[in-house]
């Protein structure tokens, strides 16, 4: 994109306030459950299964039908199984369990009635009989019985094999990560309004208007252009509204068109967390060879995703961990193996970082091991394996990384945050405090920004430009409280010269810009910026002969948009409202749709290739201080250094920075997933669920953005995504935990500590690491013969 015009009052490269932050803490803010009801509206709520893995053998629904207040039932028996399947991409996701269920907590049936407590009532008079089958609760158990969801892939360069077997120093190993609930402030709703010949009018708190658009029409038996799904804003989503809102706006609009009346679908937060999907857990082992100096010459990962019953996103998420299971390292030698594992839960589904933050830890494990192995600081095994500069910058899947600034970025932090001092004072400190041990460590984050699915690399805007100059604007992309409406506005206020608040930024709407993509894959502001920009440039295109014509302005004079007016070199030629005016008395048009698809992308359908425009970068340093006598622990001091380019609004990138490491942090020490032997989860509220609160942020907690960052492609303003990365920084927090494990046994070996790492797996990890370390202290030295 065109550089901006110098202006004294730029619109974008300048921090600007959230659209809503006023609103967001005023209250006023209108979302999914602020919407005024419609008469006579209906509730609805979702009957969820009692078993894992079972055959439905009975289930009577004739003391449901009959309850106070009921107005519908609607189970799988009404739709019929084509139009009960409800899946993204691949068929298995189901609106009701049908004949036989798959998870604990799947939806049986829906009832509506005239309020949610009558419709939770009367679920509970069904008459329900179950025949239990086997469940598999674990990726371990998937293995082992070979259940694979979905087919896997393996992806070479070089020869792994070949390089492991001449390595000087080889480790083999296993580790594992949970999942993560995305705990999105406000829950899944939808509220289906019916409409005139049979259209259908949806709220629906999702990142994928069009998606839901498209799954209504389906499972209603209409057309996509009957469905009108709206969003103004979410109360979060983080990926747990990419795909798993469908389901509440289907039943909600299946009732709607049985009854004729709204309905609204708002399960409590208890039963939200029970149905909807989390991020997937892995199971990853590696075997690695290296030499004395920590320089990988050849590594084989085995990557194990639980799926959980259905497929939802997990194929392309099963890929971005392979994408990324590089991280920010030159891999010359690898074998990457992904098996797609099904289980007996909840379908799991996109997170912030859809697989790529898993695919990161486990090369971070690998790194930590090696660094142990050799007695070395992690940070030096982490800077021997960078990827080059024109040179050693080919990833697994054969895409030359052009954009490397980890070799500067990197040590700018490592010198402002005093790295090399403050863990010396770490070691010494640890030497002289037996139950209290602190950790320290660094780690960096390379992550590419695309849909790995080409055809989803697509945006559309709608600008227009009302004669008193004011413009109003749409765009394909939702607002979750990210800031991507400001982002977009900011863009079109750039490109017409006027002052932010003469944009208005209204609904992501379906009936408005359609065939959108989700808002995921950082790519929100890339792509609908780029499409408002070139829907706004269509406009000023159109307004530049009328103005040279009918101002006599000479062909080689540059007219220019900006202060709220147009100038021809230093002559003003009138308010921006002005020229809008003159524009329609001679009928010119004055909006414009615009659209914008990402260049460069190959793909191969192996997933090999170009999948990414270009790569966000950024590192972290945390220190944490742990108790060895209970396992808690607590971060000291976080240092991060993020490159988002050129920022198009810094503020609103910092917020992203900020909150998506500690969202990070929660994943990989709080956040624990619990199930119990008969697949029920046992963490589905905030009594058991642990997400960071303030508390949890060190009185130390510097971000900041890398000043020197420019993207080398032509994304919008030279800026970068900033969703996504700035939850793998928080790698650092469980590194430096490790760190502090470690210490207890004089470093000697690698901790054996797993995410999440909560203070009983610290606990645990720092009794069996010390109980290696002794018996390592005791086994005698390796003579010349026994070698």
């Amino acid at each position: 994109m065109n550089e901006p015009t110098p202006k004294s009052n730029p619109s974008v490269r300048v921090a600007k306030p959230h659209d809503s932050a006023h609103k967001h803490v005023s209250g006023e803010a209108r979302y999914g459950d602020d919407i005024p009801e419609p008469r006579g509206m209906l509730h609805a709520y979702a009957r969820p299964a009692e078993r894992a893995h079972a055959r439905v053998t009975r289930m009577n629904l004739d003391a449901v039908r009959g309850a106070p207040g009921v107005a519908a039932v609607i189970s799988a028996a009404d739709l019929g199984r084509t139009a009960n399947d409800i899946g993204p991409v691949f068929p298995g996701d189901q609106v009701f369990a049908d004949e036989e269920v798959m998870f604990h907590g799947q939806a049986l049936f829906a009832v509506a009635a005239d309020n949610i407590e009558n419709a939770r009532r009367a679920a509970m008079l069904a008459d329900i009989a179950y025949d239990d089958l086997p469940a598999i609760l674990s990726i371990e158990e998937a293995l082992e019985q070979q259940d694979d969801l979905l087919p896997g892939k393996c992806w070479k360069q070089g020869d792994s094999a070949k390089a492991l077997a001449a390595a000087r120093n080889r480790l083999t190993g296993r580790t594992h990560m949970g999942g993560q609930e995305h705990f999105y402030l406000e829950g899944q709703i939808a509220m289906a309004v019916p409409q005139e010949d049979g259209d259908m009018l949806v709220h629906s708190s999702t990142q994928h208007p069009s998606e839901v658009q498209h799954l209504v029409a389906k499972v209603l038996g209409l057309s996509d252009h009957a469905v009108t799904v709206e969003n103004r804003r979410m109360g979060g989503g983080f990926g747990g509204k990419e795909t798993q809102g469908a389901q509440f706006a289907v039943i909600a609009a299946l009732i709607a068109q049985r009854t004729g009346r709204a309905v609204k679908f708002r399960p409590d937060r208890d039963d939200d967390m029970i149905m909807t999907g989390k991020r997937h857990p892995f199971l990853i082992d590696y075997d690695v060879g290296f030499d004395d100096d920590g320089r990988i010459s050849g590594i084989e990962f085995m990557q194990a995703v639980d799926c959980g019953y259905a497929p939802d996103l997990s194929h392309s998420i099963a890929d971005r961990g392979m994408y990324h299971a590089d991280n920010a390292y030159f891999l010359e030698n690898v074998t990457i193996t992904s098996r797609r594992c099904r289980t007996h839960k909840v379908s799991n589904t996109a997170f912030r970082g859809f697989g790529g933050p898993q695919g990161m830890l486990g090369m971070e494990h690998v790194i930590e091991e090696i660094a142990r192995y050799l007695g070395k600081d992690p940070l030096e095994i982490r800077k021997t394996n960078l990827y080059g500069v024109g040179e050693r910058n080919v990833t697994p899947y054969g895409m030359t990384v052009e954009d490397n600034i980890l070799h500067e970025l990197m040590p700018e932090l490592e010198a402002s945050c005093d790295y090399a001092k403050r863990r010396a004072g770490i070691r010494a400190y640890n030497e002289k405090n037996p139950w209290l041990k602190k950790g320290i460590a660094l780690t960096p984050v390379k992550f590419g920004i695309s849909f790995t699915a080409k055809h989803l690399n697509q945006a559309g805007a709608l600008v227009l430009v009302y004669q008193d100059g004011s413009v109003q604007l749409n765009h394909g992309g939702t607002e979750m409280g990210q800031g991507l409406h400001i982002k977009v506005a900011q863009v079109v206020a750039e490109v017409f010269g006027i002052d932010l608040d003469r944009v208005r930024i209204t609904a992501t709407n379906t009936g408005k810009v359609p065939n959108t993509s989700a808002t995921a894959a950082s790519s929100g502001s890339d792509m609908n910026g780029a499409a408002a920009y070139n829907a706004a440039h269509k406009i000023v295109d159109r307004l530049l002969p009328l103005i040279r014509d009918h101002f006599e302005v000479a062909t080689d004079d540059k007219i220019e948009f900006r202060d709220n007016a147009v100038f021809a070199g230093q002559r003003r030629l009138g308010s921006f409202a002005e020229i809008v005016k003159l524009a329609y008395f001679n009928r010119i048009q004055l909006s414009a749709a615009g659209f914008y698809a990402t260049p460069k992308l190959e793909v191969n359908e192996d997933g090999t290739g170009r999948p990414f425009y270009y790569f966000a970068y950024g590192a972290a340093c945390t220190e944490v201080q742990v108790d060895t006598l209970t396992g808690e622990h607590r971060m000291t001091r976080v240092d991060i250094l993020h490159d988002v380019g050129r920022s198009l609004n810094p503020a609103v990138d910092m917020g992203q920075i900020e909150g998506g490491f500690i969202q990070g942090a929660g994943w990989l020490t709080t956040e624990e997933l619990w199930w119990d032997d008969k697949g029920r989860i046992g963490t589905h509220a905030p009594s058991t669920y642990k997400i960071p609160v303030c508390s949890d942020v060190p009185a130390h907690f510097r971000a900041k953005i890398y000043e020197r960052g420019e993207n080398v492609e032509q994304a919008i303003y030279r800026s970068k995504a900033v969703g996504e990365p700035p939850l793998m920084l928080a790698i650092s927090v469980l590194h430096a935990i490790k760190d502090a494990v470690a210490a207890t046994a004089d470093y000697r070996c690698a901790a054996p500590l797993h995410a999440p790492a909560t203070p009983e797996a610290v606990l645990f990890a720092i009794e069996e690491i010390r109980t290696a370390a002794t018996d390592d202290a005791a086994a005698p030295p390796v003579t010349e013969d026994a070698e």
